[in-house]
């Protein structure tokens, strides 16, 4: 198989034991080709967008974490080129929910194999996201978690923990005006997250969705956000009941819009912060990304 392949060098989990020259290695002795890049120096979606014009390409891979497969699952998607997954970052949500393994070599036999499924995404207005889009104090955050990358020392974990601080207590919380499928609804909160269909209930594991096929939306609200409630939040993680944490609403959705005063709202989808003018318009665009899975991936649950 000839794939185009795109390593994010800043990738959380790259080292000096997994370096590109490495990566590149390894998907060689697999037996799979990877076309050269002729600019790894450009910005990473004209990276991007130019491996995946490469004539005689039958995948993109892509090595990196979830803002690098949410920038490469944005420009395949709706076309029929398959995305290879080699995961590289701190979370790794995708990569979790469809199976594919966090080991390197075990990732890039999962792309030589070329079992192939369709996914959904969720969008909103024409910015698409793989798991989640997130509003209020998360994308607010974003700038301090920025701040904590290539390393962590006790100044930094201070700042974090003063602007968490700030955020909690200074700042308003966001009102704004939401539709649900037609029914009108006004809501003032500190976090608001819209999933793409919905996360399960799976001891031992924090944030994973089942099925990524089911064309749903799904909005969690906390309107309160307090530091015992983010510690309740975290155990909830930890012990995998975060779902009844008190105060935490949810609602399926067909069709949201997301309305406010303000001209554009902060939003960060998959990790990556952005404006997008308002109103928020969300859908789920279904089996819009093919993607390269283990074969277990492909049972029906």
């Amino acid at each position: 198989m000839r794939v185009a392949l795109v390593i994010n060098a800043t990738a959380g989990s790259m080292s000096g034991a997994l370096t590109p020259d490495i990566i590149r290695e390894k998907i060689a002795a697999s037996g799979l080709t990877a076309a050269p890049e002729a600019d790894d120096s450009a910005p990473l979606p004209a990276r991007l967008a130019a491996a995946a014009a490469q004539p005689g390409i039958e995948a993109l891979v892509v090595a990196g974490g979830d803002g690098t497969i949410a920038c490469a699952a944005s420009l395949l998607a709706g076309r029929d080129m398959p995305l290879g997954l080699l995961p590289l970052g701190t979370m790794n949500l995708l990569v979790k929910d469809l199976g594919v393994p966090l080991d390197i070599n075990a990732a890039i036999e999962t792309v030589r194999a070329g079992h192939s499924k369709k996914i959904d995404l969720g969008a909103v207005n024409g910015h698409v996201f793989l798991t989640s889009s997130l509003l209020g104090m998360p994308a607010r955050m974003a700038k301090h978690r920025e701040a904590q990358r290539g390393g962590v020392d006790l100044r930094g974990m201070a700042r974090f923990a003063g602007g968490l601080l700030r955020h909690l207590g200074r700042y308003p919380k966001l009102d704004v005006t939401a539709t649900i499928d037609g029914q009108e609804r006004r809501w003032r909160f500190r976090l608001l997250a819209v999933v793409n269909n919905d996360f399960v209930e799976r001891p031992g594991n924090l944030l994973v969705r089942e099925p990524l096929d089911g064309g749903k939306l799904t909005v969690y609200l906390l309107e309160h956000l307090s530091l015992w409630s983010m510690a309740r939040l975290g155990v909830g993680f930890a012990v995998g009941d975060w779902h009844r944490l008190p105060g935490l609403q949810r609602f399926p959705a067909d069709d949201l819009v997301i309305d406010s005063r303000h001209r554009a709202l902060r939003v960060m989808n998959d990790g990556e912060v952005r404006l997008i003018d308002a109103p928020l318009r969300y859908r789920s665009r279904p089996q819009a990304l093919v993607v390269l899975v283990p074969p277990t991936s492909l049972e029906t649950p």
